[in-house]
């Protein structure tokens, strides 16, 4: 981990932007858009790639700094094996077309999870993605594969205490947030569900203590620019109070103001 400090939303007040910083998006639906239409489950999950490319290029178009997309979380290798097969199979197919295209437009790629069920070679391939887009600083694209946002917890505790065994006192939130997989980023501001399903399902626990959460019934597919907008629009109409009251919100306002026309 990097131990980069961000703002804890639990203990400091974060900078708020018209524009979310950092996105979190579980893709949900591929498998209903391709039963829509006829289709086989995975002709779902090839046309929900496109979706991504869409996305990532909104995202940075609209001065989104930080997108993170939940892709296989670990309760999903209860899937069919021959969904799961498949799903794998794409994944690295899309990793090895895409990585070139995003080291180009200056976008970092991570993966965060568990690695040690996926296979050897694709393993390989994300680790080299992940080694030759380190340098870049436009973007930072992370894909959650074989992630639970209750692993992240307990794996980042496990090495706190291999670390320090002697320690009885136990551990502060930011020594614990300095080992979590998403320590390099910032707490998403925005977490977006397609689908129509209202959970977070096991994803960013940790990180979404205050993030402002939208829901859709549009599915992973058909989730475009315009529905990008529809979302951050909604963010953009949220009163970000971080446990203070609306009366301080407009007073800080007021003081902030003052200050830059002082």
């Amino acid at each position: 981990m990097t131990g980069k400090a961000f703002t804890s939303s639990t203990r400091d007040i974060p900078a708020v932007s018209a524009v979310p910083r950092h996105v979190a998006i579980i893709m949900d639906g591929n498998g209903r858009w391709a039963r829509k239409r006829f289709m086989p489950r995975v002709a779902g999950h090839t046309r929900g790639v496109e979706a991504v490319r869409t996305i990532i290029r909104a995202c940075m178009e609209r001065g989104v700094d930080y997108l993170t997309l939940f892709a296989f979380s670990s309760e999903n290798w209860r899937r069919p094996a021959d969904e799961v097969s498949f799903l794998m199979q794409l994944f690295l197919r899309s990793l090895k077309k895409e990585v070139a295209r995003l080291h180009q437009n200056g976008i970092r790629f991570r993966v965060i999870g568990d690695l040690s069920r996926f296979d050897p070679q694709l393993v390989a391939t994300i680790r080299e993605a992940e080694a030759l887009t380190a340098a870049n600083t436009r973007f930072h694209l992370s894909v959650a594969a074989n992630y639970g946002g209750r692993w992240d917890i307990l794996n980042a505790m496990s090495r706190l205490m291999a670390a320090h065994p002697e320690r009885r006192d136990g551990f502060t939130e930011d020594e614990l947030a300095a080992e979590l997989s998403m320590s390099f980023a910032p707490e998403p501001d925005l977490f977006i569900r397609t689908g129509g399903e209202k959970r977070i399902s096991n994803f960013l626990l940790w990180q979404l203590a205050y993030t402002e959460l939208y829901f859709t019934d549009t599915l992973w597919p058909d989730f475009d620019a315009d529905a990008l907008d529809e979302a951050i629009g909604s963010y953009q109409g949220r009163e970000r109070r971080f446990g203070r009251t609306s009366e301080q919100l407009v007073e800080g306002k007021g003081a902030d103001d003052a200050e830059r026309h002082a």
